[in-house]
């Protein structure tokens, strides 16, 4: 019985590692020489969470976004955050019915398991604020009554950088709910000019065909859930975020959400990796995109030049070197 249910977890994984890379490899027909920041993506799907995609104009967020939905065939909706949007336009309202005589619900937006936030610091605090509740709990309260959303459920949103104009920088708390912050940058040249090969003919996005379901999100989220975490390296995790709690040049440091989160994020990169448990590599490797937006510098930092990367690394270094000396 025991070598069966091995064996059963084994082509489990196999099938979720193969599903994972089959999405990555789909988003990468549009979105050319992006593949770790697409894996960062996969990675928080994987765990349950919510991704903050920010750049500049013009490098491919919305798209990533759109040709991630294609490739999962699930339910989709696009919120353009404006400044005139109110909450709800995302969460749904009551509306009376005469045919009833009663009120009914009206779904927003996020009645969707991929949600694209695009531009969501052109919007209001309020209208943000909107978003906190559902992308903690996968459910919306409306007039009192709770309504869940479908799984697997994830906000992908996207936001310009605070110093461009018309721009409302996202509060502690809702950047908190973001399981990740990633970046994709210029392309080099190599990767532009494949880009405009590939973009001659028909848009890439035409002809993206879903690749996984809904179901199969499902059960590698629950399989990554149980790879394995020695307590050293919860040791290792706690050690990293109690450090950037205790740093005169931070303001705020990560919060025990934070720590659950870099957890999570070990787990379902040591499954994409093929293995059943996590290494101190993994932890390194998802703590920049886990911790980085949830970690406030002081007005003093800024003019010493310390970058929150810089605490993290050293964070990185110093909890590394404590676990590696007992």
């Amino acid at each position: 019985m025991s070598e069966h249910k091995n064996t059963s977890t084994i082509q489990n994984s196999e099938h979720a590692v193969r599903c994972m890379r089959a999405i990555i490899s789909n988003v990468e027909k549009v979105i050319v020489g992006k593949r770790f920041a697409i894996s960062l993506v996969m990675t928080t799907l994987a765990c349950r969470g919510h991704v903050l995609i920010e750049d500049v104009p013009g490098v491919g967020k919305t798209s990533l976004v759109a040709a991630l939905a294609r490739s999962v065939n699930g339910s989709f909706k696009r919120i353009q955050f404006t400044p005139d949007i109110m909450p709800s336009d995302i969460t749904g309202y009551s509306a009376f019915s005469p045919k009833t005589g009663e009120f009914e619900y009206r779904p927003g937006a996020v009645m969707s398991q991929f949600v694209l936030a695009d531009e969501i610091n052109r919007t209001s605090p309020k209208t943000q604020s909107s978003l906190l509740e559902v992308m903690e709990e996968n459910q919306v309260t409306v007039d009192g009554l709770t309504y869940a959303v479908p799984t697997p459920f994830i906000v992908l949103a996207t936001q310009n950088p605070v110093e461009y104009l018309g721009t409302y920088a996202l509060p502690e708390a809702q950047l908190d709910r973001f399981f990740m912050k990633i970046t994709l940058g210029y392309p080099d040249s190599r990767e532009e000019s494949r880009m405009l090969e590939r973009f001659k003919g028909r848009h890439p996005m035409e002809e993206l065909e879903p690749v996984a379901s809904g179901d199969d999100i499902i059960r590698i989220q629950a399989l990554a859930e149980q790879i394995h975490v020695d307590s050293e390296i919860s040791e290792f995790i706690v050690a990293v975020a109690s450090y950037t709690r205790e740093q005169g040049d931070v303001q705020l440091g990560a919060s025990p959400r934070a720590s659950l989160c870099l957890f999570r994020a070990a787990q379902a990169w040591a499954l994409f990796n093929e293995r059943d448990y996590v290494v101190p590599d993994d932890v390194i490797h998802m703590a920049p995109h886990v911790l980085g937006h949830r970690i406030l510098m002081k007005q003093e930092a800024n003019v010493k030049k310390i970058r929150v990367q810089d605490i993290i690394f050293k964070a990185l270094e110093l909890a590394g070197n404590r676990i590696s000396t007992r």
